[in-house]
C-alpha cells in the first residue's frame, strides 16, 4: 500500500553569515609568547584606535565582542612580563589578537529533529509552536548544533521562524571534582581500564579534582618509561574528565541564537545529528533529552544532551556494553518503569535497549534486520519512536544500491516494544530530484518528528547539505503498517 507524502516547499540552507567567535590558537608557546610581544610594542594611542574599529566592526554581529575579547585574553596573559599594568584596552587588542569567527553553518544545514516547544502563549487554535535542531557544518567539517523554531497549523502548514542574526556558543562549565567510582565505570565501558589507568587513580581519594588527577598522571610517568600505551591511558583519563559538563543557558535566551559547539576531547571533530525527544516523567512533568555522536577524529562516543526545563543544560556520556555506534535514539516516557531506547550496535541492525539508568545501557535485543531490497545495505532509526493508540511508530532509515538512503517506518507494540507489528514494504522518502544532489549525493535522513492534529510532520535533511519538511497522514500511514486482520 503506497502513502502519499507531501513535500513542502521549505528549504532551510546553509548560510555563512552565521559565525560565532572562537579562541585562535597558534599551537606553540613560542610562537604565543613571540606574538604577544609584538603586540606589547604597539603604541598605547594605536592601541585604543584599533580597539575602537574592532569594535564598532564586530559588535552588530557579536554584541559581546568585549567579553570575548578579555575572556581571550585570559588564556595568553601568561605570556606577559610583569614590567607594569596592563592597560584595559590593550588587554582586549591582546584578546583580539587571539580570537577568531568560525562559520558554523557554511557547509551544511541538516539532520534535523522536531519536538514540541515549551513555550506553547499566543498561538493560533490547533497549531503547535515547535523547536528543530539542526546539525551545522563549518569549515574543516566540524559539526555543531544549531536551532530554529516555527509553527505547526490545524491543516499541517509549517512556518519556520526567521532566526536571530546572533550566534553564540553556550559557555561550557565542568565539574569541580569527579567521583572515583564513577570514573572506574566509565573507564571499565570506554575498554580503558588498564594497568596504567589503574596505577593512576591509586594515588587519588574517593573524589578528585582535574588538577589532582593531571599531578597523579606526572607522578605515573616520572615513575615509568613513557610509552604510546601510557599516553593513550593518559588520554582517556583526561578526555573523561571533560566528557561530562554542563552549558549554561542565560536567562532570556534566544533558541535561535543557541549554538552548542564541540567543547570536550571527545567532541573536538564535531557534534553529530542530536535525536531531540520531549520526555514525560512518571509523575507527569517533562523536560527534553537528546541523544547525539561525539567525535574525537578517530572515535565515535554516544553522547546524551539533557535539558531540565528553566535549568542548564547537562552533557553525559553513555556507557555500558551496548552504549556503542551511532544513532541511539530514547523513547519519550519509560516503559514498564524502565527507560527504552533503539540503537544500532552493529553497522546493519536496529535493537531494542532497557535500563534501569539513563546514562548506563547494558542490555540489548535484536528489533529490526535488513529485510527489503531498498535497505539491503543496513537499517537505522530516523529519531525517537513515536506514540500512538496502535503502537509506537518509528522511523527508520535503510541504505541499499548507489548507498541510497530512504526513510521508511515501523510500528512497535505498545506493551512489548520488541514485537514489530508491522513495516513498510517500501519507503516512505526516497531521495528525488534536487534532493540527490549535494555533500552527500542520494540521501534523505531525519533525526526525528512529531505527530500534530493526526499527521506526521517529519522534517528531513537532502544529501547532508540542507532541510525540507514533509507531512504524511498519521491513518494512512498507520493503515499500511498495520497487517489487516485474518480474512480480510
Amino acid at each position: 500500500m503506497s502513502v502519499n507524502v507531501r513535500r513542502l516547499p521549505i528549504q532551510l540552507l546553509p548560510d555563512s553569515s552565521r559565525v560565532i567567535t572562537r579562541y585562535f590558537g597558534l599551537g606553540e608557546e613560542n610562537r604565543i609568547r613571540d606574538v604577544v610581544g609584538r603586540l606589547l610594542a604597539v603604541p598605547e594611542t594605536a592601541v585604543t584606535d584599533l580597539v575602537a574599529k574592532l569594535e564598532r566592526d564586530f559588535q552588530p554581529i557579536h554584541p559581546n565582542i568585549d567579553d570575548v575579547f578579555l575572556e581571550h585574553y585570559e588564556a595568553v596573559k601568561h605570556h606577559i612580563p610583569v614590567n607594569g599594568p596592563i592597560s584595559d584596552g590593550r588587554r582586549r587588542f591582546i584578546g583580539a589578537s587571539f580570537t577568531m569567527e568560525y562559520a558554523i553553518e557554511c557547509a551544511a544545514l541538516f539532520n534535523p529533529s522536531m519536538v514540541p516547544a515549551i513555550e506553547q502563549e499566543n498561538v493560533p487554535p490547533g497549531s503547535v509552536r515547535f523547536v528543530m535542531s539542526l546539525r551545522a557544518t563549518g569549515e574543516g567539517h566540524i559539526s555543531s548544533i544549531v536551532f530554529r523554531r516555527g509553527l505547526v497549523d490545524a491543516t499541517g502548514n509549517v512556518s519556520v521562524d526567521t532566526p536571530s542574526r546572533y550566534s553564540r556558543p553556550l559557555r561550557a562549565i565542568v565539574p569541580a571534582d569527579f567521583a572515583k567510582a564513577d570514573f572506574i565505570q566509565q573507564l571499565q565501558s570506554l575498554h580503558a581500564w588498564t594497568e596504567h589507568t589503574q596505577a593512576t587513580l591509586a594515588l587519588l581519594g574517593d573524589r578528585f579534582t582535574r588538577a589532582e588527577l593531571s599531578e597523579a598522571i606526572d607522578k605515573i610517568r616520572s615513575l615509568a618509561d613513557v610509552s604510546g600505551v601510557s599516553e593513550e591511558s593518559n588520554d582517556a583519563l583526561l578526555a573523561l574528565s571533560q566528557a561530562n559538563y554542563r552549558l549554561a543557558v542565560p536567562s532570556g535566551a534566544d533558541v535561535t541564537e543557541a549554538v552548542i559547539f564541540p567543547y570536550s576531547d571527545n567532541e573536538r571533530r564535531g557534534i553529530e545529528d542530536l535525536r531531540l525527544v520531549r520526555f514525560t516523567d512518571d509523575d507527569g512533568s517533562f523536560h527534553y533529552y537528546g541523544t547525539y555522536t561525539a567525535y574525537n577524529g578517530f572515535q565515535i562516543f554516544p553522547q546524551l544532551l539533557e535539558y531540565p526545563v528553566g535549568q542548564h543544560v547537562e552533557i553525559h556520556m553513555l556507557t555500558g556494553r551496548c552504549a556503542q555506534n551511532k544513532g541511539m535514539a530514547l523513547f519519550p516516557r519509560t516503559v514498564h518503569g524502565r527507560y527504552a531506547m533503539v540503537a544500532r550496535l552493529d553497522n546493519e541492525n536496529l535493537y531494542y535497549m532497557e535500563s534501569d539508568h539513563l546514562c548506563v545501557w547494558n542490555e540489548a535485543r535484536p528489533l529490526l534486520a535488513p529485510k527489503y531490497p531498498w535497505e539491503v545495505i543496513q537499517i537505522g532509526n530516523c529519531g525517537s519512536p513515536l506514540e500512538t493508540e496502535a503502537g509506537w511508530l518509528l522511523l527508520t532509515h535503510g541504505v541499499g544500491p548507489m548507498r541510497q538512503y530512504c526513510i521508511g517506518a515501523a510500528l512497535l507494540d505498545l506493551e512489548n516494544p520488541c514485537r514489530v507489528i508491522g513495516q513498510t514494504s517500501e519507503p516512505l522518502l526516497v531521495p528525488t530530484g534536487t534532493e540527490r544532489f549535494g555533500y552527500v549525493p542520494n540521501v534523505v535522513y531525519s533525526c526525528g518528528g512529531m505527530i500534530h492534529q493526526g499527521m506526521l510532520v517529519l522534517p528531513y535533511a537532502a544529501s547532508d547539505l540542507a532541510t525540507s519538511v514533509a507531512v504524511i497522514d498519521l491513518k494512512e500511514l498507520l493503515g499500511a503498517l498495520v497487517p489487516p486482520p485474518s480474512g480480510t
